[in-house]
């Protein structure tokens, strides 16, 4: 039988030609390279991240901020190259120590050994840049003898809480509401102040900013006012209108903006806005720690300007204002607990402080207050643990931002013990109905005293103000904004309703307080009732009724 090559176009040929590779089509419509898609989606990943680039900046600073994280980056990265270097090996090992089965890739282990390296490394971070923070703060610190005297024609009575409940309550415009408080000083005077904000969805999308509202804290009354005008970029509006979506957006980016401060001036609404920005350090380990930048400050048309500290401090505009940081004034004095080291603040603790933890509803220190020198902030510090005595008080000037430090060289009580004494020295008072609240030690004649607010637990007022002597214990407390403003002026008022005397025995306390209260909820006045005094209450001679009721003795 005689045989033949098979054809040319055979079936066995044909199946050969099929398992080769296809041909390569090169036209415009058959293309199927993954990487022009992935490339268009990371170019608009990136647009729209630029574009919400405010919102991201939370994440991108603590990032910038914190360089140690980049060994966590590298760690990852040596990680996925080891990975995707060794093949199956590691997957290997790691079926060997674990019970489940993953699929083991490059990425996912970079993932794990960055989240890992993150947490272990920031603890660190934190550490070595508090040392830093600690060294610098004491470096530019100057020790006092004394501390100022208060201004008595300016003082600090009302509390923020009472402050926004008064702003609150006087609210008349239902498309607004009262933003966050913050102080404010106009014309010398100091103010609670606060953005008049849209409220609601809404609102929020079409109104602006309509105004400020004005609270005097120097009267234990509801003296509120309100200073109206839109501003273009505001406080509480939607994000393209917001005061801070355009400070990142068009101004400085790498920067901590702090809280926004409404200020009037010559009747112009203003926001301000202090701000820290990072400093570096190679050694001993690569970290930053936060300083003052500068002041951003906002008019009504939406111009910025950026003021560095010492532009701000010479601006007549901002005198007397909080310039800065208050966040940064804290954390400054909080960074001195690293003072004997980081080894002796996490084992002995030699020496070492922490801020004074205090009564009271958002009243959280620093304390910014008005006193002979000019505005400062307050910041009492006790000793590490349960210890409750004052060790140190701090100040720092609002406006330069030097900073000192007052180390008592007696024993004093510290702020939480001054409530106490306060609560002790009112036994008849109700104290599941009012509570102590924003002790601040101030000079009377260079005598310190903790003034404490006693306010009832809706503050809806300030019942009275009490000062503890720091040293001897002995209370005096005053109802009348007159009295106070007499007794930070070094005379003695009259008026001592639950004064303790230097004997160390208990008062005349107050057995009944009574309150005329408006009709939306606002203190008027405040009257006290002791056991002595009885209640009379009488209708006006044309009344209706033409009748006297008199109250039994208050005792």
């Amino acid at each position: 039988m005689s045989t033949r090559p098979p054809s040319d176009d055979s079936d066995d040929r044909a199946a050969d030609d099929r398992t080769g590779p296809p041909p390569a089509d090169s036209g415009p419509h058959g293309s199927t390279s993954p990487w022009l898609p992935l490339g268009v989606g990371g170019l608009a990943v990136i647009a729209l991240g630029w574009f919400f680039r405010p919102w991201l900046h939370g994440l991108v600073y603590t990032v910038y901020t914190t360089p140690l994280l980049l060994l966590g980056v590298v760690a990852g990265a040596v990680a996925a190259w080891v990975t995707a270097r060794s093949g199956d090996r590691v997957a290997t090992v790691v079926d060997a120590l674990s019970d489940d089965d993953y699929a083991i890739t490059p990425l996912r282990v970079g993932v794990v050994v960055l989240v890992i390296a993150a947490f272990a490394l920031l603890p660190v971070a934190n550490a070595v840049a508090g040392v830093t923070l600690s060294d610098q703060t004491l470096s530019r610190t100057t020790t006092v003898e004394r501390l100022d005297d208060v201004d008595a024609d300016q003082p600090r009575i009302v509390t923020r809480a009472v402050a926004d409940r008064y702003a609150s309550n006087t609210l008349s415009r239902p498309q607004y509401r009262v933003g966050d408080t913050d102080i404010s000083v106009v014309n010398g005077t100091p103010y609670w102040a606060a953005p008049l904000a849209p409220d609601g969805l809404f609102n929020r999308i079409t109104e602006r900013q309509a105004g400020t509202v004005l609270v005097d804290m120097t009267t234990q009354q509801a003296s509120v006012r309100s200073v109206d005008g839109e501003l273009a970029t505001g406080v509480g509006t939607i994000f393209h209108r917001n005061y801070r979506w355009e400070l990142l957006k068009s101004h400085r980016y790498l920067v901590d903006y702090g809280d926004p401060k409404m200020v009037v001036h010559d009747g112009t609404q203003y926001i301000v806005v202090p701000y820290s920005e990072p400093q570096f350090h190679p050694t001993p380990l690569p970290h930053s720690t936060p300083r003052w930048g500068g002041v951003a400050v906002i008019d009504p048309s939406g111009s910025i300007d950026t003021l560095s500290p010492s532009e701000a401090a010479a601006s007549p505009m901002l005198d007397d204002q909080q310039l800065y940081p208050e966040d940064l004034a804290l954390r400054s004095v909080a960074a001195t607990k690293y003072r004997n080291g980081i080894l002796n603040t996490y084992t002995s603790h030699e020496d070492e402080i922490e801020v004074a933890p205090l009564p009271g509803d958002g009243n959280d220190q620093p304390f910014f207050v008005l006193t002979e020198s000019g505005p400062q902030y307050v910041v009492a510090v006790e000793p590490y643990g349960d210890a409750q005595g004052l060790q140190e008080l701090w100040t720092i000037d609002g406006q330069n931002g030097t900073f000192e430090r007052y180390a008592p060289g007696d024993s004093l009580f510290g702020p939480q013990r001054a409530a106490d004494l306060v609560r002790q020295s009112a036994p008849q008072t109700d104290w599941d109905r009012f509570s102590p609240a924003e002790p601040i030690l101030t000079v009377v004649d260079e005598r310190e005293y903790w003034q404490v607010r006693v306010v009832p637990e809706d503050n809806s007022g300030i019942a009275y103000v009490a000062f503890v002597d720091a040293r001897s214990g002995d209370v005096d407390s005053f109802e009348r904004t007159d009295a106070i403003t007499r007794f930070l002026a070094g005379e003695t008022p009259a008026e001592t309703p639950s004064e303790t005397d230097p004997g160390g025995t208990t008062g005349e306390a107050p057995t009944v307080v009574v309150q005329r209260v408006a009709e939306n909820g606002t203190v008027i006045e405040t009257m006290t009732v002791y056991d002595d005094e009885s209640i009379a209450i009488r209708t006006p001679a044309n009344g209706t009724a033409g009748a006297e009721t008199a109250g039994a003795l208050a005792g």
